[in-house]
C-alpha cells in the first residue's frame, strides 16, 4: 500500500455537500415515479450522505473501499471508545431532531440518524471487544 497513490476524495465530498445542502436548504427535487417530492429530496440526501462517507473513508484510510477493517486502524484500543462516543452522540442527535426539529427536516431524518448512530456504536463496541476481552494473542504487539 505504501507505493500506491491515495484515491481522490474531493469530488465525493463536494458533490455530497451540494446534495446535502439541497436537501436541508433548497429542497429541489422531481416528484419522481412515486409522485412525492419529499421522498425524492430524502433520496438525494441519502446519496449525499453516502458520498460523504466515501470521501471520509478515502481521506482516512487512503484507499478505495467502504468497510474499515480493524487492521487498518492505527490505534484500535484508543480509537474505539471515541467511535462509540460519536455513535452515542449521533443517537442523541437523532432523538433531538426526531422530537424537536421534525417539522423542519424530511420526516425520516431522525430514523436515518438512528440507523447511522447504531451502526457507528456497534462498530465501536466490536472494536473494543476485539482489542480487549476477545483479543487474540497473535494480534497483540
Amino acid at each position: 500500500m505504501g507505493d500506491k497513490q491515495a484515491p481522490n476524495f474531493t469530488a465525493h465530498a463536494v458533490i455530497g455537500s451540494l446534495l446535502i445542502f439541497n436537501t436541508l436548504v433548497l429542497g429541489i427535487a422531481p416528484a419522481g415515479p412515486w409522485d412525492s417530492t419529499s421522498f425524492s429530496v430524502g433520496i438525494i440526501g441519502l446519496i449525499g450522505l453516502s458520498l460523504w462517507y466515501i470521501a471520509w473513508y478515502r481521506f482516512t484510510f487512503e484507499r478505495k473501499g467502504l468497510i474499515p477493517w480493524l487492521d487498518q486502524w492505527k490505534d484500535l484500543a484508543g480509537t474505539a471508545p471515541k467511535v462509540v462516543g460519536i455513535g452515542i452522540l449521533t443517537l442523541a442527535m437523532s432523538w433531538y431532531i426526531g422530537n424537536y426539529h421534525q417539522a423542519n427536516l424530511p420526516e425520516p431524518t431522525g430514523l436515518v440518524l438512528l440507523l447511522i448512530g447504531s451502526l457507528i456504536s456497534l462498530s465501536g463496541i466490536y472494536a473494543i471487544l476485539v482489542a480487549g476481552p476477545l483479543a487474540d494473542t497473535q494480534l497483540e504487539e
